[in-house]
């Protein structure tokens, strides 16, 4: 990991690092101003994971600091449901902003909002996107009564609900989940933007303005847990005031080509579109990579490809997910040979060997056949550091 922080600091120079800040920040909620980054990355991992095997289900879970100057992302995964029957699952990603206390806050207690609003015999699928929707207003509601006088602060909210027949998703703001379906994309979520037209009219109508694409000028998403500064318009109730913690929820029918749902905070959709994290995540199943450390390297290529926000995701495989292939894995051999030895051949080259950043531009300069889809060279950054620490 202090390999991967080095690369990473010299493919981000300063010049390139402060672009990437400006464009980060104006896609940023960042109500206390722009936020400090680190000298170098904090790419250490805890990837974890499961299976129900009984029906099918499997997930793999990691997060990373990454530039941030703090750690602000929270999830959960439950792969069982306590009072209900088999096949039930849940899963969350919380962002925070301005701190940390809502998503941790989000991450301990909004599932056991869900089990009380769900009850022991959920009607789907309305029951359950109502039950959904009022599991997240009474936990913004519990957090409220708990939050400290004049505090900043809140976060974005992330959830996927599985139940034997439907796949549910409810979300606040701009972390997203994609969902691959017979090798495409079939389902993405929606970002909460204070400009989308529905979210406007709500600010609107609450007595709030949009001032450079934020609310009040400040904040960059529209919807949330926390945020209490924001949600003080009089005689609204606290789905319509300027900020909302209501969930827009999606049910989406189960099908047997469903392969996986991925979900993701918004640090890996600045580095990656829907399409390109799919086709990414596909290609490594057909390896036989395990979720939680498919979602590792997805991190790690993330960082490569320049995010500089807190990272975190989960991967929920279902029964149509892409098995390990002997085609692709034979493919992806002869691609790690191919790069190990031009690695070999650059480090060689020349009385002063190239420095790690000169390796990377090189290979990413080159036209390299079968490099992994949506993630190219970035997925490989260890061939650079193996080749220059064996100059």
């Amino acid at each position: 990991m202090a390999a991967l922080a080095r690369l990473l600091e010299r493919l981000l120079w300063p010049a390139r690092k402060q672009e990437r800040v400006e464009e980060a920040e104006e896609r940023r909620s960042s109500p206390d101003g722009p936020q400090s980054l680190l000298d170098a990355p904090r790419c250490a991992q805890r990837p974890h994971g499961g299976a129900a095997a009984s029906w099918g289900l499997s997930f793999g879970a990691s997060a990373v600091q990454g530039w941030r100057a703090h750690m602000e992302d929270a999830h959960c995964a439950w792969l069982e449901l306590p009072g209900l029957g088999p096949g039930w699952a849940f899963f969350a990603i919380l962002d925070g902003h301005g701190g940390t206390r809502a998503a941790l806050f989000g991450a301990r207690h909004l599932p056991g909002y869900v089990l009380e609003a769900l009850g022991p015999a959920p009607g789907e699928p309305e029951g359950v996107c109502e039950a959904l929707r009022r599991a997240f207003l009474s936990a913004d509601a519990r957090l409220r009564a708990l939050w400290p006088r004049g505090e900043p602060g809140g976060s974005t909210a992330l959830a996927l609900l599985v139940s034997p027949h439907f796949l549910y998703l409810a979300h606040c703001g701009d972390s997203r989940a994609v969902l691959s379906r017979a090798g495409a994309v079939a389902f993405i979520t929606e970002d909460h933007r204070p400009l989308h037209p529905r979210e406007r009219d709500r600010i609107h109508d609450a007595g709030g303005t949009i001032s450079r694409r934020r609310l009040e000028g400040s904040l960059a998403v529209s919807r949330a847990l926390g945020d209490f500064a924001y949600k003080e318009a009089p005689g609204r109730p606290p789905e319509l005031q300027l900020v909302s913690a209501e969930p827009e929820v999606t049910a989406l029918a189960r099908r047997a080509e469903d392969e996986f749902m991925l979900l993701a905070s918004d640090g890996v959709w600045d580095a990656m579109s829907g399409p390109a994290l799919a086709g990414l995540v596909a290609s490594r199943l057909c390896l036989g990579l395990a979720p939680q450390l498919l979602c590792a390297q997805l991190l790690d290529t993330c960082l490569c490809k320049g995010s500089l926000d807190n990272m975190t995701c989960i991967l929920v495989c279902f029964p149509g997910a892409p098995r390990p292939c002997e085609e692709a894995i034979r493919k992806e051999l002869v691609l790690d040979a191919a790069l190990g030895r031009r690695v070999a051949e650059l480090c060689a080259f020349g009385q002063e060997p190239p420095s790690l950043n000169t390796v990377f531009r090189t290979l990413a300069s080159e036209d390299i056949p079968d490099l992994p889809p949506g993630g190219g060279l970035h997925c490989k950054p260890s061939f650079a550091l193996q080749g220059h620490s064996h100059r």
